[in-house]
């Protein structure tokens, strides 16, 4: 029996849901029987782990698939958006299939206890342990960890067999119609290019596209607008001009051929501009499940034997602790996880004892209507996206007094008892990029906020948003950014320490090192306008085997604001819920404090945060920004630092004007930077932010890499 409800609300959706229930075997007298949601597992493949580790020794790999079921009668799972309108099945039940990669001991008497999942960014796995390629990542396996990866992300297409997915089911009427309603996308081209396709957007381009009701774009509530800055008035593009279409110069030319996934353009489209296109979408997936999907998967090897079929769970019996992360996206997935209630697994208990959110500013849209998890924030691109209204601070009480809520991602975990042991990782791009300051001050920047006790928050000093660091990782295309790209410092070594910590914390009980951020208080934040800068001259890069000159630094001062949007009266702000209806969204004129951290006027560096070996004994200035070259784009270099080196000599520098420190001044000679890089090394691995095998390879790596004679 197939059914669809079709009144939005909590309290309505477990009321239609109980119906639904009794026609499907409750009590004749209206009584509902719950019923248990099944879970089943499918193994697809086991193969072999490369390696042994330690006195754990050798590991295989597990792939398969959860097929599970969510209850809409179930309070749990209520706050999902349109889970009401989602088609049941005959007992009652929206279904769900994610697929999962497993490590895990071959003999698992060996094992720790504790399960580590990794939440895959957009279906990819960033994090998948790989010893072969990073041999510092073996600590997890010589720990006897149980790697789980589990997709979470419904409009993930399945495009290569790395990448996870899960499918989730699309609302639809009571009458089996498709629900339709407002979208917006943008199309960002790098290039000339006749057509684009959907879904658009920097960071979500690559997704599945919500289709439109209609390919008629002459019909209302359908429009292309085209400007070259965010801050631009918005140019219509006429209706005549743009259709729905796959089209390719002379081969196929405008308008091209029909297409519900492609917008073909007269004239094509050109990379000096930003399109923003909306229109009237159908079909909605009921996103939010996809967070239910993760509850109740890491709860299954968690917690039970075997699955609804008596099919045994391989971890079962096995697992005392399970520690959640997730990187950029997938870090702001988890954040939104916990935010909704859903480290609170179906029986009550915790799902997640510890949660790492890395790098991860901002919250996921998952659960509004024709939601864009995979969507991002920039300042000239995807400047209005989802996934700003949820609230930044962590605390249960947290109080925003810019849009008047209350209420912190900590809220729901807090009444429930299921907070875990939270890890909070910022590198420099978040603050300068993707809003992240409000995390640490009250929304108007005036006074640092106290954090719950059971939280955490590190900055890594001086970073990007990620890459390997070190001088090899730098690249230089005066075409695309002024300074050469990327940062030498970095927070790979640094992670890998502070996931160990949160581990001794969950299952020990040890505590972490104390939280190491920017602040207000000892003049650390501060508002972009207050950074100083020294002065940077006279440096070259190599391009393509010859050294090029790096233009003197210019400080430009942007950053990526933080207005108050209103989304319509049926949107949900401080959950990221309900419906957009006003699209794109109105600017309320009230924005929040954006702050940065301050620089050394030595070294360009950052003063506060967890300073890696690399920015303790620096080559260079690593820059947490880069601009965009292009003449007339006012933006910041997507999720990209910069570097400056240093002048090898003190004469060199003051020759060139150059404000900063010398390597000679630093290190008088390459002994010098040898005994540097020692002590940073070791001094980190005292207070626990440095593992001593990463130690030893920054200390290995420096005596082989000649800075001075």
């Amino acid at each position: 029996m197939k059914r669809h409800l079709h009144t939005i609300g909590a309290a309505a959706i477990t009321a239609a849901a109980a119906t639904a229930l009794t026609a499907c075997g409750g009590g004749g007298n209206g009584t509902i029987i719950s019923k248990a949601p099944a879970l089943k597992l499918e193994i697809t493949a086991r193969e072999d782990f490369p390696g042994s580790f330690g006195t754990v020794g050798a590991y295989e790999r597990l792939s398969g698939t959860l097929s599970g079921e969510v209850d809409p009668a179930n309070t749990k799972n209520t706050v999902i958006q349109d889970l009401a309108l989602a088609p049941l099945n005959a007992r009652g039940m929206v279904e769900y299939k994610t697929e999962f990669v497993m490590l895990k001991p071959k003999d698992m008497s060996k094992a720790s206890g504790v399960l580590r999942y990794d939440a895959p960014n957009r279906g990819n796995i960033l994090t998948m342990v790989n010893p072969t390629a990073t041999p510092s990542d073996a600590v997890y396996l010589e720990r006897g960890y149980v790697m789980l990866y589990a997709a979470w992300q419904g409009d993930v297409p399945k495009s290569s067999a790395a990448r996870l997915t899960v499918s989730v089911p699309v609302a639809k009427n009571q009458d089996g119609s498709s629900i339709t309603g407002p979208y917006r996308a943008e199309l960002v081209p790098t290039a000339a290019s006749p057509s684009m396709t959907l879904p658009g957007g920097v960071f979500n381009g690559s997704m599945i596209p919500y289709e439109p009701a209609s390919l008629d774009n002459s019909l209302p509530g359908y429009s292309l607008t085209r400007r070259a800055n965010e801050t631009d008035a918005r140019v219509p593009v006429p209706a005549a001009d743009w259709k729905f279409a796959t089209c390719d110069g002379a081969a196929n030319p405008f308008p091209g051929t029909a297409s519900a996934t492609s917008v073909c353009l007269r004239g094509g489209f050109d990379p000096a501009y930003l399109y923003e296109l909306v229109y009237v979408a159908k079909d909605p997936k009921v996103m939010g499940v996809g967070l239910a999907a993760l509850r109740d998967t890491v709860s299954f090897f968690r917690t039970s034997a075997v699955d609804s079929n008596g099919t045994p769970n391989p971890v079962a019996g096995r697992i005392t602790s399970a520690l959640g992360q997730g990187t950029s996206q997938s870090g702001n997935a988890m954040k939104t996880f916990l935010h909704l209630g859903f480290n609170q697994a179906l029986d009550g208990s915790k799902v997640f004892d510890g949660i790492y959110a890395h790098v991860a500013a901002r919250q996921t849209n998952i659960n509004t209507r024709f939601a864009v998890p995979g969507g991002g924030g920039g300042l000239r691109t995807d400047h209005t996206a989802f996934g700003q209204t949820a609230p930044r601070g962590l605390d249960k009480d947290y109080m925003d007094d810019i849009s008047g809520r209350q209420g912190g991602v900590m809220k729901r975990c807090a009444a429930s008892n299921t907070c875990p042991k939270f890890f909070l990782g910022l590198s420099g791009t978040e603050f300068w990029q993707l809003q992240g300051s409000p995390v640490l001050t009250d929304a108007n920047g005036l006074r640092d906020l106290a954090q719950p006790d059971n939280v955490r928050i590190y900055y890594y000093a001086s970073t990007q948003h990620g890459g390997a660091g070190g001088t090899a990782s730098i690249s230089y295309a005066p075409s695309r950014a002024p300074y050469p790209m990327g940062t030498v410092v970095h927070f790979n070594d640094t992670f890998r320490a502070l996931f160990i910590d949160l581990e001794d914390w969950v299952v020990r009980g040890t505590l972490p090192p104390d939280s190491q951020v920017p602040k207000l208080a000892d003049g650390t934040l501060v508002r972009p306008a207050q950074v100083a800068f020294p002065a940077m001259k006279g440096l070259t890069w190599a391009v393509n085997g010859t050294q090029a000159a790096i233009p003197d630094f210019n400080y430009l001062g942007r950053y990526n604001n933080f207005p108050l949007f209103d989304f319509g009266p049926q949107y949900i702000p401080q959950d990221e819920a309900g419906i957009a209806s006003v699209l794109p969204p109105n600017n309320l004129n009230r924005d929040y404090t954006i702050l940065v951290p301050q620089v050394d006027a030595s070294t360009g560096l950052t003063r506060s945060g967890i300073q890696s070996v690399e920015a303790r004994a620096p080559l260079g200035t690593s820059l947490e920004f880069n601009y965009v070259a292009t003449p007339g784009i006012i933006d910041l270099a997507n999720l990209t630092g910069g570097y400056i080196p240093f002048h090898s000599t003190k004469a060199a520098r003051l020759a060139a004007g150059d404000g900063r420190v010398s390597l000679e001044e630093l290190y008088g000679n390459q002994a010098g930077y040898v005994a540097a890089v020692t002590n940073a090394a070791n001094a980190l691995v005292a207070q626990r932010l440095l593992l001593p095998r990463d130690a030893q390879l920054q200390i290995d790596r420096a005596k082989t890499t000649l800075i001075l004679p």
